[in-house]
């Protein structure tokens, strides 16, 4: 299926946000998601389905002032 992950077309067989993350590399990474502009908390992103189109962004806290 194609989604988009940060503005980007990308195709995944990923069934989840959780099973996403770990083909991305992300799998243990501290980050934020949201699939279709909706937060998703970590406790929920392998019961978070994915589906043809959907928007997921994933972003990295920053340090800084």
């Amino acid at each position: 299926m194609k989604i988009i992950v940060n503005g980007e077309t990308l195709v995944s067989d990923a069934p989840d946000l959780g099973a996403l993350l770990v083909e991305l590399g992300k799998g243990d990474a501290k980050v934020a998601t949201s699939v279709n502009e909706a937060f998703v908390p970590k406790t929920m992103r392998s019961a978070q389905a994915l589906s043809d189109g959907d928007r997921v962004e994933i972003v990295a806290p920053r340090q800084g002032g």
